[in-house]
């Protein structure tokens, strides 16, 4: 995923796994079976089981009104009758916090953005069965009309200044290319479909498949429905932030419009499309990306993110100020440490959001450059593992929107003001507040050389202090991403199952600084592995950790490091490795942005290097695993391919080694793909497999 403008190897959901050979380690809500229920009773479990991921509940994309007085956003509930999370928009008032169901009903519906003078909420439904409509409802009258439909879904909806007319984008369908046909097909033959054929750089994409010929495009529409205008057209994607001027005539994209746009890399401008005649100016030129463009309200200035593209595996992102023409461009808070991922510039000021030491926080920036944080703890919407992110926006008069959420609660709508922080909804208090959950704390680690790695243990919810119990490592992926002290339904399910869990946030994390950022670039997953295993010593000498039971997992770029790392150590009993990299070789050529992962990460091209592309492989270290390993991976995963784990999976079998296959089905790289009953057995596969190698329980 891009979550920052470059490829992460994040988890920053699931539908019954498929396992090799007759082996079963779960069913979709074994969970339930598990220590606290009574299996004579009907009462349900008083601790975090995999039948509690339905009705579970986030709030996601809240969007303040511009008088600050009401927040629609989106609800997701993980329904158990579809066994997938059903969204539906919301509105909650600021001063009262009364709720109301806003859009519901058939279908999916989202990204609401209310008119600039607050009377109308545009938003996608699928309501009608026909595919993603973009719609307009009258706040007053709660009357709503279809504006234009569309084959797939619209993005980037954006208002103009006056409310006549909304922007979007929307994939235009392209040609294939033909080379080649087949005979005439006789009258009443059934012949198989032709081949596909592709000479695109991208040709599939993880969450999307085998992307189908076309191009994004920006149309316009009146804001009363009737035909659009198509703005941009060609071999090209613009997609991305819409950013109208206030006058109306100009919109601002981010893009890539060279030649050769597709080998790229990062590098992308910012372009400014005049309405009235087509024409699309270039404002930027560096050599790297420059992207989320915001005007201010009097038009005279644009702020926009970006940095000089130097060759790293990931950049911090800077925030610069360009005049209107593009002149004048400078770097302001150029002394703040820390990579800037959004921004909103309103009547109230120029805000903007980044992840800060485990927690996601939102800064007002001065016309000086100086950033003055904002109190207001803001998490992520996912909830399998306790990613740093968040959602927010802004009112003219300057309340924030955000999601919150804490270690035992799933997002909810808060906001803040001139006061503190306030809590608008409490979508799983109810559900939650009889469940026993997992205490997470802070544990000190502490490198030779001083570098402090940040750290957390979620600890089973009947622990007894002072004593020790079975530990999970759980890394994330990213490897530029980080963990914080948020809400994981994973950490829950291990903790009613009798493990501890430990994440941290090793070297190459983000919201840390550049230093910290960069000591992993050229080199990962060294040195990670080093410092992980200091977190688990850590854990172990403080008192939490049973040294006889430590286990170890994770995802993605946690999966990789799951297999170096056992093919580096025999201190785990078991592991499970999600999602892995195993030969960086075949992945820098076979996954969905291979053009980024040979340029950034390798260096060079495996055919330059392929020396150092082995060292790095946690496949080159396969003849010392004695581990026994859980491979898991999604069937369309095409940002770590399926290919990865089976080479894991094939090389532990001629090894010798205890080892097993889960795939699961129709998911692909985000947790968000699969259904929850697909998470609650894939998670309760993972702790099966841990049980069979746990010596405290052998015997039971």
């Amino acid at each position: 995923m891009f979550a920052r403008t470059l490829p992460v190897l994040a988890g920053p959901v699931f539908a019954g796994p498929v396992l090799a050979g007759a082996l079963v380690l779960s069913s979709p809500l074994a969970a339930d079976e598990r220590e606290g229920a009574d299996e004579h009773s009907s009462a349900p479990s008083p601790y975090f089981t995999g039948a509690d991921l339905f009705g579970l509940s986030t709030a996601t994309d809240p969007q303040i009104s511009p008088d600050g007085s009401q927040v629609a956003y989106v609800r997701r509930t993980n329904d158990i009758m579809t066994d997938s999370a059903v969204s539906s928009i919301w509105l909650v008032d600021v001063s009262s916090g009364a709720e109301t169901p806003l859009v519901t009903g058939e279908g999916a519906h989202f990204s609401p953005r209310w008119s600039p003078d607050g009377s109308r909420l545009a938003y996608v439904s699928t309501e009608s069965g026909g595919g993603p409509e973009l719609h307009v409802r009258w706040m007053d009258s709660g009357a709503s009309a279809n504006i234009t439909a569309l084959p797939e879904s619209p993005g980037g909806i954006s208002w103009s200044p006056d409310g006549s007319r909304i922007a979007y984008t929307a994939r235009v369908p392209g040609k294939p290319v033909s080379l080649g046909s087949a005979p005439a097909k006789p009258e009443g033959a059934e012949w198989k479909a032709p081949p596909s054929i592709t000479d695109a750089v991208t040709y599939r994409f993880d969450g999307a498949g085998y992307l189908k010929p076309g191009f994004t495009q920006i149309f316009l529409v009146s804001a009363t429905g009737g035909a659009p205008r198509q703005l941009t057209f060609g071999d090209r994607d613009h997609s991305g932030t819409l950013e109208w001027t206030p006058d109306g005539e100009t919109i601002l994209i981010s893009g890539n419009r060279d030649e050769n746009w597709e080998l790229a890399g990062l590098d992308t401008e910012i372009y400014a499309i005049d309405l009235a005649s087509g024409d699309i100016t270039e404002m930027t030129t560096r050599e790297g990306p420059d992207f989320a463009p915001q005007v201010s309200p009097d038009g005279r200035r644009i702020a926009y993110l970006g940095f000089d593209d130097r060759g790293k595996d990931a950049h911090q992102a800077e925030l610069y100020l360009m005049d209107a023409d593009g002149s004048n461009k400078s770097r302001i808070a150029a002394g703040f440490d820390r990579s800037f991922d959004s921004l909103e510039w309103t009547e109230a000021g120029l805000f903007a959001g980044y992840e800060d030491e485990g927690l996601y926080r939102v800064a007002k920036i001065s016309d000086a450059g100086n950033v003055s944080p904002l109190d207001a703890r803001i998490a992520s919407p996912g909830y399998t593992r306790p990613y740093v992110g968040g959602q927010w926006s802004v009112s003219d008069r300057g309340t924030l929107a955000f999601t919150s959420g804490s270690p035992v609660r799933p997002t909810d709508i808060s906001v803040l003001g001139r006061g503190n922080a306030r809590k608008l909804t409490a979508l799983n208090d109810l559900k939650l507040s009889g469940k026993r959950l997992g205490e997470t704390r802070e544990i000190s680690v502490t490198m030779p050389d001083g570098t402090e790695i940040p750290s957390w243990i979620v600890l089973p919810p009947d622990y007894v202090e002072g004593t020790r119990v079975p530990m999970v490592l759980e890394i994330h992926g990213g490897p530029h991403a980080s963990y914080g002290p948020h809400f994981s339904s994973d950490y829950q399910l291990y903790a009613n199952a009798g493990y501890a869990t430990l994440f941290t946030n090793p070297t190459g994390s983000t919201g840390y600084g550049a230093d910290f950022l960069s000591r992993i670039d050229g080199t990962y997953p060294a040195p990670n592995d080093d410092e992980l295993m200091a977190a688990v010593d850590a854990a172990v000498a403080q008192g939490f950790a049973d040294p006889d039971n430590l286990f170890i997992t994770g995802g993605s770029g946690g999966g990789i490091l799951t297999a170096w790392m056992v093919g580096k150590t025999d201190r785990f009993a078991a592991a499970a490795s999600n999602k892995p990299v195993i030969n960086w070789t075949t992945m820098a050529l076979m996954a969905d942005a291979y053009p980024f992962f040979a340029r950034y990460w390798m260096k060079s091209n495996p055919w330059e290097n392929p020396e150092g592309y082995w060292a790095r492989s946690p496949l080159a270290a396969a003849a010392n695993i004695k581990t026994p390993t859980l491979v898991l991976v999604a069937a369309e995963d095409y940002r770590t391919p399926r290919s990865e784990a089976e080479q894991l999976y094939g090389a532990l079998k001629l090894l010798g080694v205890d080892t097993a296959l889960l795939v699961t089905p129709g998911g692909s790289h985000g947790d968000t793909t699969m259904s929850p009953s697909q998470l609650a057995a894939k998670t309760d596969a993972v702790i099966k497999w841990f049980d069979k190698y746990r010596t405290d329980k052998q015997g039971e």
